[in-house]
């Protein structure tokens, strides 16, 4: 698969072991308890050397390497010899007294040779204040300062990488701490001279062997810019993983001792790393790039807004930030895809990351990517991939292995990460290709995975989340960032995030600008101060340059994509209207169950589907209830977010089934013909095509009312009744005859607040006051961006007796939108400081470890912590099965609590999760749910073996009188059913009505 013959650069120069002699042969950097087998310094020095520049040469992407080159005199060649260089010497400080007295025999050996040291004991605590990183960083700091005259300020910023190589950079206190605890780094006395020998002999052979001390000199005058610390430190922590890994590079005693050379060849075509999407730049016509790369309807053409945006990609000075605001159903993804392989092939970034707000987007979008990635041509000019042809792909979030598109994918991705020989096992790993999808050539890497390595693929989709934690301080936070560096990045429904979320984002933009990494936002419904916000942060727009970026708050029309290339003023582009177009009639409907069943009735009387769309699953459900006992229980379907994993993504799949595009001729023979209605929640707002003939919905900000408008005659049928061929939306939810302004239903005021419902009333009003249906038309896609823009501005709107309302609701959202920026910015990551500014402390103060955990999550979106559970029932004779109604075999499994289950059961139980909804998150109902919940911690499930199951929280469901099952928990009682979902009954669930 690779061609091994020559692994390094300058293979005929003697290697690093060769180059040492005498005590520092001793020196120990792994050892296994188990076998007693350990790996000399010097050894894991040279593989982590060899594997930088293995990684440097087949795997990273060409724009991190261009980024790393530019700020050094000789560009690649510098860049290559200092990526290899911070490798080789990233555990020098385990050449310490501090490090090595860890394990007694191998200390007694290094002590033997003259490198005397106290014992683990004696040197109690104090060692805490030494972690090799730290030493190592102290230490190269010396060197470059005794040996090569550096100034000390310069030494920080290349130190810097070995002292962060366990993913946090030291703080300032630490340095201080240690530089107080010399002994801590040598033995005072008659060895110290020795300790400061074996140090320096490692240093200077590692210089002369990967030929950096010519380059010294030259060296410290660069200033390294922040991002290139941060990418040189990742690169130097994945290739120590990799070389620390003992399957790849086997410990002392070996059975077949290999030199350097055969060791990291072995050790590299068994980890077969996938190269980086090397994509040549797509020339033609557009609708020709489009039909090669997407699956277009009969006669399809491309849109105005896809074919201007291949164009802007394609002429802009070079890759950046794109804005594409159009409408529904315009086909922003198809364009999003065909821009990121633009900007990929002139960039030279090597893969693709698509951020999208929920699991249940992130889902639906995978396979997208997947039959996208199918359809590229093979890399490179000449067709061909220079090594391998496996593009490694990944489904980003905590739940991924439940998706059928990725399970498959790691189920025929499966080989072996070992150690090959060229000539002996090669057909042992071989043997997985025959497995594998042959067709597609994508993988789901094994060394890829997790939470710390998985964004390290060449494509991925995932939450937002994952983006946005890149702005959090969190441990290995700069794998994260090279994750993205080396990526086009595209962020769907930016429309749908709030401040604080935001606040996370225009730090991550920054960064994301700071590395030059080309980014695709995509809404349609997106306010022009927001457009302004997200051009700013990604150019790092500074006071005297933002009047430039001012312009785009006013700018008109729509569709409209703006373009920011480093270093140019804002572009934008207005494509022409496809033609595609939907007139809807907006009119008032008075809140009350009655009086929708009442209407619904009159509108269905010749059959009709509807979508009645409430802002809190509680409204959902008793909306269900009521049209329930009007139109039938088969007449009415449920939808929200408090369903069961499987159970969600079934009502999704039926959804779509019954109401998604019709075939070539106009009709869906699934759609009900009779007459039906979906209740749902925010659900229907994002990334479902479905198409319904009438649309009832609370009143909510108009950016997200358009949205729901959005599934509102989506595409031309056939098959519509006559009374609904008109699109009509009516608004509810809403006390008309409040005074001095209408007042939204108390739940709507608490997910969305009152001031933006009020401007949404405002911007609303003349069309709901006019003298006739025919004024009260919302035109899409015109009236969009005039109707988000009004709401979202700063002019009055409303009636004047409004005014002062108005203005109180603002007062409270303002100060709301402060609360959130504030308590946002505790754990959010500083700007990008001057070059030369070393990352010292630069994630203090930080969350820890969060990499895609309940607590990163939790950071970066704004709410109460909030219990995810996996459900399970309970026989009337107390023991355990997954629940009964899942399909494909999973239901009624049994669940032995004296052992770990079954694969396919445990596995039904993993799928059968569930976020708890608030009321269980004020903490003292939070702390007695949890303490019930651990009530039925299963021993036996808390196993390696179990990984499905183990420290998760389970919630037992019994079978209850209705059909439906039930439990108490937290003093809320709680039914459960298939077509409901979770119901909270009780006191409290009246006073905390769940979002």
């Amino acid at each position: 698969m690779f061609n091994v013959g020559v692994i390094e650069e300058g293979a005929g120069r003697p290697g690093l072991g060769e180059c040492l002699t005498g005590p520092v042969r001793t020196v120990w950097a792994k050892h296994d308890r188990a076998t007693d087998g350990w790996l000399p310094l010097w050894r894991h020095m040279a593989d982590s050397a060899a594997v930088a520049g293995l990684l440097w040469d087949r795997w990273l992407p060409g724009n991190v390497k261009a980024l790393v080159a530019e700020p050094l005199p000789k560009g690649m060649d510098d860049a290559r010899r200092l990526v290899v260089w911070c490798a080789a010497t990233h555990d020098i400080g385990k050449a310490t007294p501090a490090f090595a007295c860890q394990v007694d025999s191998l200390a007694d050996r290094m002590r033997a040779v003259g490198l005397d040291m106290p014992g683990r004991k004696q040197f109690g605590d104090d060692r805490r204040m030494a972690p090799h990183g730290l030493a190592g960083q102290l230490l190269l700091q010396e060197w470059l300062t005794e040996r090569f005259g550096w100034p000390e300020r310069a030494t920080v910023q290349f130190a810097v990488i070995a002292g962060g190589h366990h993913g946090i950079p030291p703080g300032h206190s630490q340095i201080l701490d240690l530089d107080a605890h010399p002994e801590l780094l040598r033995t005072p006395g008659s060895s110290e001279s020795l300790w400061r020998q074996v140090q320096t002999e490692l240093l200077d052979a590692c210089a002369a062997t990967y030929e950096v001390r010519e380059r010294l000199a030259d060296w410290q005058r660069v200033k390294l810019p922040q991002p290139v610390q941060v990418v040189l430190t990742a690169l130097v922590i994945v290739a120590d993983w990799i070389a620390s890994n003992p399957d790849l590079f086997p410990y002392f005693p070996e059975e077949r001792p290999r030199g350097e050379a055969e060791r990291v060849a072995a050790a590299w075509r068994g980890l077969r790393l996938p190269p980086p999407w090397c994509p040549s730049a797509p020339g033609g016509a557009v609708e020709e790039l489009f039909a090669a790369r997407f699956d277009l309807p009969t006669g399809a053409r491309v849109r105005p807004v896809q074919e201007e945006a291949v164009r802007l990609a394609r002429s802009m000075p070079a890759p950046g930030l794109m804005v594409i605001e159009a409408p529904m159903g315009e086909g922003k993804t198809e364009a999003a895809l065909a821009v990121a392989e633009v900007f990929a092939a002139r960039s030279g970034a090597g893969g693709v990351f698509v951020a999208l707000p929920t699991m249940a987007t992130s889902n639906a979008m995978f396979p997208r990517l997947l039959d996208w990635l199918d359809r590229l041509p093979p890399d490179g000019l000449d067709g061909t991939v220079p090594e391998g042809k496996e593009r490694s792909v990944l489904l980003a979030h905590s739940k991924a292995a439940l998706n059928e598109s990725y399970a498959d994918l790691l189920r025929t991705s499966r080989h072996t990460v070992a150690a090959v020989d060229q000539f002996g096992d090669e057909d042992r790993v071989r043997a997985s290709d025959d497995v594998r999808s042959a067709a597609a050539e994508l993988v789901a890497h094994q060394w890829l995975r997790g939470r710390k390595k998985g964004l390290l693929a060449s494509f991925a989709v995932g939450t937002i989340d994952q983006l946005l934690m890149a702005g959090l301080k969190s441990r290995h936070l700069a794998l994260r960032h090279l994750a993205f560096a080396g990526k086009v990045v595209v962020i769907d429904e930016a429309h749908a995030y709030d401040t604080w979320m935001n606040t996370y984002l225009d730090r991550v933009l920054a960064w994301l600008g700071a590395y030059r990494v080309p980014v695709v936002v995509l809404s349609a419904t997106l306010p022009a101060a927001r457009r302004r916000e997200l051009a700013e942060a990604y150019a790092g727009a500074g006071r005297d340059a933002r009047e430039g970026y001012a312009r785009l708050v006013q700018a008109g029309g729509y569709p409209l994509l703006t373009a920011v290339a480093p270093g140019a003023a804002p572009e934008m582009a207005l494509p022409a209207a496809s033609g595609r177009r939907t007139d809807v009639v907006v009119e008032r409907l008075d809140d009350g169950l009655v009086v929708l069943a009442d209407r619904l009735e009159a509108e269905l009387a010749d059959g009709g589907c509807v979508l009645v769309v409430r802002n809190t699953v509680d409204r959902v459900l008793e909306t269900a209830d009521c049209l329930r006992a009007r139109f039938g229980d088969a007449a009415v379907t449920v939808a929200h977010a408090r369903f069961l994993d499987l159970d969600r993504a079934g009502k999704d799949a039926r959804l779509l089934e019954l109401f998604g595009p019709p075939g070539e001729d106009g009709t869906s023979p699934r759609r009900p013909g009779g007459g039906h209605i979906v209740v749902a929640s925010q659900v229907a707002e994002q990334s479902l095509d479905v198409d319904f003939d009438l649309l009832v919905t609370d009143l909510c900000p108009v950016d997200l009312l358009l949205q729901r408008m959005g599934r509102l005659h989506r595409h031309r049928r056939s098959d519509r009744p006559a009374r609904l061929r008109t699109a009509r939306c009516l608004v509810t939810g809403v006390d008309w005859a409040a005074t001095p302004v209408p007042a939204p239903v108390r739940g709507s005021r608490r997910v969305y607040g009152e001031y933006p419902l009020l401007r949404s009333l405002a911007v609303l009003e003349p069309l709901l006051s006019g003298p006739s249906p025919e004024t009260a038309v919302v035109r899409l896609p015109e009236d969009i961006s005039p109707l988000v823009q009004r709401a979202y501005g700063d002019d009055p709107q409303g009636p004047a007796a409004w005014a002062d309302a108005v203005a109180e609701a603002r007062r409270d959202h303002e100060a709301h939108r402060a609360r959130q920026r504030r308590e946002a910015d505790v754990f959010r990551l500083d700007q990008v400081r001057r070059a030369g500014r070393p990352l010292v402390g630069w994630i203090d103060a930080g969350v820890g470890d969060a990499d895609d955990t309940r607590a990163g999550r939790a950071q970066v979106r704004d709410g109460e912590e909030s219990l995810e559970v996996l459900v399970v029932r309970r026989r009337a004779d107390g023991t355990l099965t997954t629940v009964p109604w899942l399909g494909k075999g999973l239901g009624g499994l049994d669940l032995p609590t004296d052992a770990v289950p079954s694969p396919q059961a445990a596995r039904a139980v993993a799928a059968s999760g569930m976020r708890l909804p608030y009321h269980f998150s004020y903490p003292r109902v939070l702390d007695r749910a949890i303490e019930e919940l651990e009530e039925l911690c299963v021993p036996a499930w808390q196993v390696k073996e179990c990984h499905w199951l183990a420290g998760e929280l389970i919630l037992a469901l019994e079978d209850g009188p209705d059909g439906d099952c039930h439990t108490r928990l937290a003093g809320f009682q709680l039914r459960y059913s298939p077509t409901d979902g979770l119901r909270v009954i009780g006191d409290g669930a009246e006073k905390q009505r769940d979002v």
